[in-house]
């Protein structure tokens, strides 16, 4: 069971760190204004989740009271990003005039 959650953490953190890169090279390509700051805002989440899935295998030494902390903060900050990004693609849309 530890291998195949080492082989899943392993898969995300790749994941991850394919989406912060690709956040990164598209910073440069959004225009000013909301949507830049959106776009900052959630380059920042991925960034923090990153972190947070580079961390995974260390979670196994962490007290069950810390564990739990730091779930919770990841579900919030995932239910953050995701009303980043449906509010952005209402900026998006806005803009284009759709």
């Amino acid at each position: 069971m530890e291998t195949l959650f080492l082989l899943l953490s392993g898969a995300a953190v790749l994941v991850m760190v394919y989406a912060l890169y690709s956040a990164l090279s598209l910073r440069s390509k959004i225009p000013g204004g909301k949507v830049k700051s959106a776009w900052n805002l959630l380059t920042s989440l991925i960034t923090m989740f990153t972190i947070g899935y580079l961390a995974t295998p260390f979670f196994r030494l962490l007290p069950p009271e810390v564990k739990d902390i730091l779930v919770g903060v990841i579900f919030l900050a995932g239910a953050i990003f995701v009303v980043i990004v449906i509010k952005l693609y209402f900026k998006i849309i806005e803009d284009l005039g759709l």
